[in-house]
């Protein structure tokens, strides 16, 4: 059993042979969108501004 690998396993170190740079580029995608440092300030109106949403969202006032 311990010479068995998966499909998906056998797909990513393909993959990785293919793209040898992905794994870094994947990081740079990351730093990009999710990697930041918060402004504790903005985060603080942010919370601020948020508005109460009702417990369901689509009925009407009119009811």
């Amino acid at each position: 059993m311990a010479d068995y690998e998966s499909d998906l396993t056998r797909f990513i170190r393909e993959l990785k042979g293919k793209q040898p740079d992905l794994e870094r580029r994947q990081r740079e995608g990351r730093a990009i969108w999710w990697d930041k440092e918060l402004d504790p300030e903005q985060l603080e109106r942010w919370q601020e501004s948020k508005v109460p949403q009702k417990p369901y969202v689509y009925q009407s006032d009119r009811d």
